[in-house]
């Protein structure tokens, strides 16, 4: 990935002091709502402020170096586009998230396309199930 600064430069933004404690909030916290990343950056720098962290994930996202998917009905989660491209599975029951590599989706993302002509982001693909534990649990309370 080319330098996040440069790709800010060039695209007519600042470089700032916040905007860099952003970025790094979301990369330590790998999948964080704006709330979460305002709590983070607010450790080191109580004057950033909610506006300013909400800006400032959607100049990033613009720019591609962060995205956001929906892993709750809360608000959306981001996570940086520097690690690998995946999608994510949520646990209904202990709220789980697993990061799963897009190649894993191969076989849905063709039969989309072929029979829908139809190519999906699954890099924003959230899938909510149950993981095995809850599941077996779940079994065990109705028996």
């Amino acid at each position: 990935m080319p330098d996040w600064r440069a790709r800010l430069r060039d695209s007519g933004y600042r470089l700032t002091p916040q905007r860099e404690l952003i970025l790094a909030a979301v990369t330590e916290l790998g999948h964080a709502t704006p709330d979460e990343v305002l709590a983070h950056v607010q450790r080191t720098a109580s004057t950033v402020n909610a506006s300013t962290v909400y800006r400032t994930l959607e100049v990033l996202e613009e720019l591609g170096l962060v995205r956001h998917t929906h892993l709750s009905d809360r608000a959306p989660t981001y996570h940086s586009t520097a690690g690998h491209e995946h999608f994510h599975l949520v646990c209904r029951g202990c709220r789980t998230v697993v990061s799963v590599d897009v190649e894993e989706a191969a076989g849905f993302v063709e039969s989309l396309t072929t029979r829908h002509a139809f190519t999906p982001d699954v890099g924003h693909l959230t899938v909510f199930g149950m993981c095995q534990e809850c599941e077996r649990k779940q079994c065990e309370e109705k028996s």
